[in-house]
């Protein structure tokens, strides 16, 4: 039975994660995290399958370190659904990330998005636009991170 809902969507830009449309006219996607240590690459694997088997068409993994990272990389290439790195604290974990193939970041801005946080290396800071909640801790982000993460897509 088919009734119409008294929810109206915010009206969004479509984009893709891995093979799945979100926002836009796009039907509601169904995302998931995985709670265990990313680094035991075969635990964290078999819950991905089995969110997935559950509904899940997109699963969000923590990515602490540059260890979890590489495992990242390794959980990648054995899985079909889309995976979110949530990433926090260090910018370089999501450039690693991201060249290993990652079909989304999802940066904690509370904790990476300090001047800080982000600048090092020598890279330049730019600054990003945020909500007010979060204009007081986060105004820069890295300039080599957003052009890394932009040679990426």
């Amino acid at each position: 039975m088919h009734c119409e809902s008294p929810i109206t969507r915010r009206v969004s830009r479509k984009i893709w994660v891995g093979s799945v449309p979100v926002g836009g006219d796009a039907p509601i996607a169904v995302q998931s995290m995985t709670n265990t240590d990313t680094n035991d690459v075969a635990a964290t694997v078999a819950q991905v399958r089995r969110l997935q088997d559950a509904g899940a068409d997109i699963v969000r993994i923590s990515v602490p370190d540059m260890d979890a990272a590489e495992a990242f990389g390794r959980i990648k290439q054995q899985v079909s659904v889309p995976l979110v790195a949530d990433i926090h604290f260090d910018y370089q974990i999501a450039l690693r990330v991201a060249e290993l193939g990652v079909d989304c970041l999802r940066i904690n801005p509370g904790n990476i998005g300090r001047e800080d946080r982000v600048r090092g290396g020598g890279r330049g800071g730019a600054r990003q636009r945020h909500s007010d909640s979060y204009r007081g801790e986060c105004r820069f982000a890295g300039k080599g991170f957003a052009e890394e993460i932009w040679r990426a897509d």
